[in-house]
This record gives C-alpha cells, structure tokens and sequence, in this order.
C-alpha cells in the first residue's frame, strides 16, 4: 500500500467529437487546465479508426492546442511501427518547445496489415517484436533528445559562433529496422526528455514500459486488475535497475456520467483505490467528450481536492513537475565530464 500522502495524478483523454474542430479541443483542454489535470491526451492511429472515417494528426492538435493552455500536459499518441524515429524525435521535441516544458507522448504499434499497406514500408510484423522495436524508437529518441547539450546554442554574434560543436552529438544507433545517425534538428527540449507513456494493458507491451516509460496506463474497471499490473510493472522496472516510484502506473477507466450521476461516488471509487495501492492516479476517459469533461471538472475533481488528495493549482510549470519526475541528465555531458576526471 503506498503512503496515504503519496500524491494522486488525474489525466483525462480529450476523444470524440468535434473531430475536425481545433478549436474546439483547446477549449477542452482549458477545461481539463481548470480541473487541474496532470495531462490531456489525445489517441491517433496510422489508419482510419472506421471506413470512410478521418481524424486530425492528434501531435498537431497538441501543438496547435499549447498555446491556448498555459500549464497542462499535452500527450498525444505517436505510432512507433512505420515511423521514422528522427522525425518522430524532432516533432515531439518542437512539441515540448512550443509548450514551454508540457510535452510527450504515448508510444504506440501498428500490427495492421492494411497500416502497413498504406505505408508500404514493410509487412506486418508480430506484436513482440512491434514491442521490442518501440522500446529502441523510445531509446534513440531520448538519445536524440541528448543529441544536443543545454547549453550547445552559444549565439556569438561578435565571433560568429551559434552552437559549440563540442556539445552536438552523434546517436549513432542502429537496429535491425532502423539507423539514426543524428545529432537532432532540435535542440534540446525544456524538460530534458518529455515524458514518455505507454499503454501498458496488454502483457505484450508491458517490458517496453517498465524499461522505458515515465507513464503507463491499464485499462481495466477492476481495482484487482489495476493493482496486479502495477505490481508487475514496478517489478520489472526494478530488474531494469530503475527506481520503481519513477515509473508513475495510472488506472485508465471509461467513464459515463450524466447530469444526474453522484460525482462523489466516482471521488469515493478514486480514493479507495489509491488508498489500497491500485494505482498512482487515474486517466479518465469520458465516454461523451462534452458533458463527461464539464462533470469530473465541476464534480469529481473538487469533491478530491476537498479531501485533500489533489491540488487546487499547478506548483510548476512543467509536466515532469507536475508528475514529480526528475529533469533527466544528459547523458552525453555525463560521458564527457566522467572522460575528464
């Protein structure tokens, strides 16, 4: 059981409807930003989700959306099969630039074989492996994240000099799908690395997430579900050498509320299962976008900061800050400084 003054995260998923309104998702992530969630999330997919059915690049929203918010977190779903990690790693580092620090993203696979025709780079392959490659796309990704040291830019005007080449990095990585050379197009983003997730449900992606991730969800209205995967995967982080409490598990539950709904039953089901060690928060995902959202802001989420088990503000201005994740090292200055001694 974790200690009672161990803080509860909230996330809460910005699905359905007004799917081709921007603006309409940036008015409910302000929202989501006066209930004082964590993070918002947003899925996406390679494919379309049904035939004759689209949806918008759910990492653009985002970055369209952080602008119009000024403390939330903003997670959208990033497909890792077919995707270039180079690519993938500079949009989701612009994406923590335009934020000022509130970026990430959920790592996701792609084991469709019509996903795969669309792209044309390959078959489908096996959900082990799709899983085994997402945890390098994570790796190279941070890598290039590093790729670039904090203080790289020197922006000389008198010398000429913009960056120290010193401080630019090569990855250098390659994989039986993939070769990254870099350094980034990017420079290094405010929190250092924005914070990884991974839905980590189905056993298959569960080893990726506990080596990998910041974040994992697990889907499941049932709080003996949500505590035996939490368990699991704070055990595995601990055989990966990582420390277990770094890797933040929230119970992802579907949740349909109408005007009529007692709030405070959905507070009481949140505190007991935080209190009996089921999970570190909860990423609520609303079954009607509209009318779910406005109730867990105006209903759930004050009867919790009531109780005192969450917070009525934002004490930092980065998503690692609110989660209580430390700002990564680079690991190139590391090596360097180490080689110096």
């Amino acid at each position: 059981m974790p200690p009672l003054n161990r803080p509860l995260r909230l996330a809460v998923a910005l699905d359905g409807g007004a799917r081709y309104s921007a603006s309409a998702f940036a008015e409910r992530a302000q929202l989501a930003e006066r209930g004082a969630f964590d993070f918002i999330t947003l899925e996406d997919s390679l494919g379309q989700p049904a035939p004759g059915v689209g949806r918008l690049d759910a990492l653009a929203v985002l970055a369209s959306v952080a602008p119009a918010t000024e403390r939330i977190g903003l997670l959208p779903t990033v497909t890792t099969t077919h995707t270039e990690p180079f690519h993938l790693s500079a949009s989701i580092a612009t994406l923590d630039w335009v934020s000022r620090g509130r970026g990430g993203w959920i790592a996701d696979v792609s084991t469709s074989e019509a996903d795969a025709r669309l792209i044309g780079r390959r078959p489908a392959a096996p959900i082990d492996e799709l899983w085994h490659e997402a945890g390098e796309v994570v790796d190279v990704v941070t890598r290039l994240f590093d790729s670039w040291e904090d203080d790289a830019e020197i922006r000389d005007i008198a010398t000429g000099r913009f960056i120290d080449r010193d401080k630019l990095h090569y990855v250098d990585f390659e994989t039986a799908t993939f070769s990254v050379r870099g350094p980034s197009i990017v420079p290094r983003p405010p929190q250092g690395h924005p914070v990884t997730a991974i839905d980590a449900t189905a056993p298959h992606a569960r080893q990726t997430a506990a080596r990998y991730a910041d974040v994992a969800f697990v889907r499941t209205q049932d709080p003996d579900t949500a505590r035996a995967v939490r368990a699991d995967l704070r055990e595995r982080a601990r055989a990966w050498g990582r420390e277990p409490d770094r890797l933040i598990v929230l119970a992802s539950l579907s949740v349909d509320l109408d005007a009529s709904a007692d709030a405070v039953a959905l507070a009481e089901l949140v505190a007991a299962w935080h209190t009996d060690g089921a999970a570190d928060g909860f990423h609520f995902r609303p079954r009607d976008a509209e009318r779910d959202l406005r109730l867990l802001v105006n209903g759930t989420v004050p009867v919790l900061q009531h109780r005192g088990l969450v917070r009525h503000f934002y004490p930092g201005a980065t998503l690692r800050e609110h989660l209580g994740l430390p700002r990564p090292t680079n690991r190139y200055a590391l090596a360097r400084e180490a080689s110096a001694r």
